[in-house]
């Protein structure tokens, strides 16, 4: 019922990140095409770390 005691995985934190900065990219993309590409970039710095946890585990 509560989803307190259950605690997220670095991993999971991860994807709940790159998701925002996915999204965040999407709607800067109609006003600010500068900005959008910086939260690209961001989220593929993200993409890669949970590349690096998938890798290591």
């Amino acid at each position: 019922m509560f989803n307190i005691f259950n605690r997220k995985s670095k991993a999971e934190k991860l994807h709940a990140q790159y998701k925002k900065l996915m999204e965040e990219s999407f709607k800067l993309s109609t006003t600010n095409r500068k900005l959008s590409d910086s939260k690209v970039s961001e989220a593929e710095a993200v993409l890669q770390q949970i590349e690096l946890l998938k890798k290591n585990s």
